[in-house]
């Protein structure tokens, strides 16, 4: 598990691997962006990025919320 920023000053606590976005309910599935500083290659930070807008493919790699790692071991 690793706490991230997310694009709307929050914090989010994601696993440490990708899953298929098959695998992974919606509003569990999440990207790391990495910013890049203005005119620069220079990365600034890892942000956490929620995937809702444009469903991923179901063989897409996304990084699940560490919630439902948690649920699913326990199911």
């Amino acid at each position: 598990m690793r706490r991230y920023p997310t694009n709307y000053d929050r914090w989010v606590e994601l696993a440490t691997f990708e899953l298929p976005a098959k695998k992974v309910a919606p509003h569990h599935r999440w990207r790391l962006m990495r910013p890049r500083a203005a005119n620069t290659p220079v990365v600034v930070a890892t942000v956490a990025v929620r995937i809702g807008a444009v469903d991923p493919t179901p063989g897409e790699p996304v990084i699940p919320s560490h919630e439902f790692v948690c649920l699913r071991r326990d199911a």
